[in-house]
């Protein structure tokens, strides 16, 4: 998803910046290296060490070349990491928004789902998501699907981007924890279930924390689920489902789209 601007620094993107090559700058370049290998491998390490340990030294050693060698191919990490952003992007199982046979709704939650996988596999993605103006390739097909498939609801016009931001910031979000509190079990080397309990247990030695925990206890045994995965999966879906009401009831307080959202499948 398109961010709004450039980061701090000035700079603007590697997309525009003329720097996307595919080989090296010319004569001299090292053999067996391309941008798709080094993007490659950026992704890996990213997700194995995190964004905070990722350097472009660890990156040579991984590539097993000189950390100049690298250089040949993107002028900064800043450019790597951007690479490394859309690459993520590019894995995303999406919709055809064209096609009659899949309701708007169900399209939707397909690419919300898609997104908040993402964030849980690549953690590094949500940090960098607002860094950069995520305008490669594989950002811009994913905001071009979500603006056709929105459209397909009957919003009238300036109700589309408050709509895809509701949606896609509310994934973001919870993506983006869901993926800390995995990454957190796995520090602790406890499975997520075992954190959770050890979490839950510390909290209540706080008298004010204990005392929250006891008033929602009611609402915690309705919730259901034996995991916390599935505890996560049912809050997500319950949330989803809110917000494309909460679509189709902004559809039908307009005039024309009283008519249409009575005619499309539920």
């Amino acid at each position: 998803m398109a961010n709004a601007g450039p980061n701090a620094s000035g700079r603007t993107s590697v997309w525009l910046e003329g720097k996307v090559r595919r080989s090296g700058r010319g004569g001299g370049q090292p053999s067996g290296l391309d941008r798709e290998r080094i993007t490659e491998a950026t992704v890996r390490l990213l997700d194995t060490d995190g964004l905070a340990k990722f350097s472009m030294r660890r990156l040579a050693t991984e590539l097993n070349v000189t950390a100049m060698s690298v250089y040949w191919y993107v002028d900064t990490k800043d450019d790597l990491l951007e690479l490394a952003l859309d690459a993520a992007f590019g894995g995303l199982e999406l919709p055809d928004p064209e096609t009659e046979e899949e309701d708007w709704r169900d399209q939707l939650r397909t690419i919300a789902r898609e997104y908040r996988g993402l964030l849980v596999r690549h953690p590094w993605v949500s940090p960098l998501a607002g860094t950069f103006l995520n305008i490669g390739p594989n950002s811009l097909a994913l905001s071009r699907i979500v603006h056709r498939v929105i459209r397909k609801s009957g919003l009238p016009a300036h109700g589309i981007t408050g709509a895809i931001s509701a949606v896609f910031q509310f994934v973001y979000g919870f993506g983006t924890i869901e993926g800390h509190f995995i990454a957190r079990a796995g520090q602790a080397g406890m499975t997520q279930d075992a954190y959770f309990r050890h979490a839950m247990a510390s909290a209540t030695r706080s008298p004010d924390a204990a005392e929250i925990l006891k008033e929602n206890e009611e609402i915690m045994t309705a919730r259901g689920g034996d995991t916390v995965e599935e505890m996560r999966d049912r809050d997500f879906t319950f949330a989803l489902d809110l917000l494309v009401a909460g679509i189709e009831t902004m559809v039908r307080a307009t005039p024309q789209g009283r008519g249409e959202l009575r005619d499309q499948p539920q």
